[in-house]
């Protein structure tokens, strides 16, 4: 894993959105790294969104070690969504794989998921972890549980946890979904918008190593709320998809 893999031969892209996160970049990048030692060809893909902690500075002396990860940075901070957006427009592999930059995914779980995206290719458009024994406070669990339960009922997804950040998905279907703020929390019923289906892997949820979260489940319960309607009016627009086929002369 000391060579880095030329663009053609790169299978997958992990993507990590992060905002202040410097004390947990190093040992999360090694543990992506020991996750994907069978895979030869794999990339890192870190998306600062304008963090002011040394995040920046972190990435770029891991670079000098690691030439399969790259930085991409945004001057301001955006947003997780637009973090993760950015990270996926700039993969070079046809498969993205997501978790969040505080080490409470695990990477342990990415060669599953990237197995179960495989194994059901082509109907299946997204494989989503689904957290067990949630490592986080009594109100935040709560808060997830309540705004999961509104999403299930007003959008019926079948996920019970939307809030997971470790995904697997092609990265053509995700730049193809309606780009607007939150839209990592309503991928499931997305998906599912363009006919796909989606299978979901237990996964172990972990304590965060340090710092303080940067993004919340609902960042605020308004906005949420406004997501969600949005949503559900896209979902209701939608019209079948064309089955096209092109006529073409034979001399």
């Amino acid at each position: 894993m000391s060579e880095p893999s030329r663009d053609g031969e790169i299978a997958v892209s992990i993507v990590v959105p992060i905002r202040n996160e410097a004390g947990n970049i190093a040992p999360l990048i090694a543990e992506i790294a020991a996750a994907l030692a069978a895979r030869r060809a794999f990339e890192i893909i870190y998306v600062d969104d304008g963090s002011t902690d040394g995040s920046a500075d972190e990435l770029s002396a891991q670079m000098k070690q690691h030439p399969w990860l790259r930085q991409i940075n945004h001057k301001v901070s955006c947003g997780q969504s637009a973090a993760i957006r950015t990270g996926v427009a700039h993969a070079r592999a046809p498969v993205v794989v997501t978790l969040d930059g505080d080490g409470q995914n695990d990477p342990a779980f990415i060669p599953q998921l990237v197995r179960a995206l495989a194994a059901g290719a082509p109907r299946l458009g997204l494989v989503s972890g689904q957290r067990t024994a949630r490592k986080a406070t009594s109100f935040k669990k709560l808060q997830s549980r309540l705004a999961n339960a509104v999403r299930g009922a007003v959008l019926r997804d079948g996920t019970r946890d939307t809030g997971c950040g470790l995904k697997a998905f092609r990265r053509e279907v995700f730049l193809m979904m309606p780009y607007f703020d939150g839209l990592h929390r309503f991928l499931p019923a997305l998906v599912r918008r363009e006919g796909l289906e989606i299978a979901y892997v237990d996964v172990v949820d972990r304590p965060r190593r340090s710092g303080v979260s940067n993004y919340g489940f609902f960042d605020r319960l308004w906005i949420g709320i406004l997501d969600l309607a949005g949503v559900w009016w896209l979902i209701r627009r939608k019209k079948p998809t064309p089955d096209v086929t092109e006529v073409t002369s034979h001399d």
